[in-house]
């Protein structure tokens, strides 16, 4: 293995743990993987970042039950935003601080409800 594929494979191994974490957060096991689903869809390339356009290019052989899904987590799931937001300030902003103090931190919030 090269030098780019260890590194490839350690940021694969940081974006899963740091999902599960996430998922963690939304507090019931049934919503890991629509929350996981829908934050690789948000990386995926793609200029629309809304469930319909996500789920088809997730499971383009079932763009429906993916939407479903996505839709559901976002949606309809009883989560708690500041639950994940305070996962998600406690992973990130240590490692946002260890080479200095924070000048500026620009956050997208997307709502549940949105």
């Amino acid at each position: 293995m090269n030098a780019t594929s260890r590194t490839s494979a350690s940021r694969q191994q940081r974006l899963v743990a740091y999902l599960g974490r996430l998922a963690e957060a939304a507090g019931h096991a049934d919503r890991a993987v629509p929350l996981t689903l829908y934050c690789t869809g948000l990386l995926l390339p793609g200029e629309r970042k809304s469930v319909e356009p996500m789920a088809a290019r997730l499971a383009p052989d079932n763009v429906r039950r993916m939407h479903q899904s996505l839709h559901h987590v976002l949606a309809a799931a009883p989560w708690s935003d500041k639950a994940v937001l305070e996962r998600v300030r406690n992973t990130v902003l240590p490692a946002m601080t260890r080479s200095g103090p924070v000048v500026a931190w620009i956050v997208a919030l997307l709502s549940k409800t949105a």
